[in-house]
């Protein structure tokens, strides 16, 4: 027997839902901005093992020749993104979900075992609540890293203006780098999410629409057992 038990509040998905297309905007826009000065390789001296993008990545993407069309979404859609993360610190705290997202001394650990777990390399795994240990220090570090790319994208946005923050980050090309490995973090995020997501099921993926989940419970015998 299956009873219906609710999980996530009604802020937490919409929050949740409305960072998707933003990010995905703020992660598209970004690439129209790359595209003008693309200097990021993973290499050594004058060798390069992989160079972020190839032109023909540029090419099917249409994205060639949009700079000023991609800093206007960039620079518009970085308030919202703002927004949205700043409402969703806030529920957080006020309303004290905050106690089952943040890791607690038991974390690392215990995110050891979910992924050998998931890797099928380990049998058991820890007790999971809402959130499991991974899903804490991920969940946990996505909120900094939003936090790292408002502050990176706002010292390279107003390099002057700004330039006492530039500077604690580095420097203007330090912002700079570290704004774009943190949109690849988002991105290998969001890959790792989905797939997670779907090996999860159904029952997952509708608490994140619905709010609630299904949990099996015994039903108890005529002796009251």
């Amino acid at each position: 027997m299956k009873q219906i038990v609710e999980k996530h509040p009604l802020a937490i998905r919409w929050l949740h839902w409305i960072s998707f297309p933003l990010l995905t905007i703020m992660i598209w826009s970004g690439l129209m901005i790359y595209w003008a000065n693309d200097v990021y390789r993973l290499g050594w001296n004058d060798t390069t093992l992989v160079h972020f993008f190839p032109d023909w990545f540029y090419k099917i993407l249409s994205l060639p020749q949009r700079l000023s069309e991609g800093m206007a979404l960039h620079f518009f859609f970085m308030w919202l993104f703002a927004l949205n993360g700043i409402i969703y610190v806030v529920y957080l705290l006020i309303s004290g979900e905050w106690r089952i997202l943040v890791p607690n001394r038991h974390s690392l650990r215990d995110a050891i075992r979910v992924t050998l777990h998931d890797l099928h390399l380990r049998k058991d795994s820890p007790p999971q609540g809402k959130y499991n240990a991974a899903q804490r220090i991920a969940y946990s570090g996505v909120i900094l890293m939003g936090a790292g790319s408002l502050v990176s994208g706002l010292a390279i946005y107003k390099p002057v203006q700004l330039g006492w923050l530039t500077s604690i980050l580095g420097g203007y090309e330090w912002a700079r780098a570290e704004h774009f490995w943190l949109m690849a973090a988002f991105v290998f995020f969001f890959i790792v999410h989905v797939i997670q997501v779907m090996i999860a099921g159904w029952d997952n993926f509708r608490s994140m629409v619905a709010g609630h989940t299904l949990v099996a419970v015994r039903e108890a015998s005529d002796d009251g057992e």
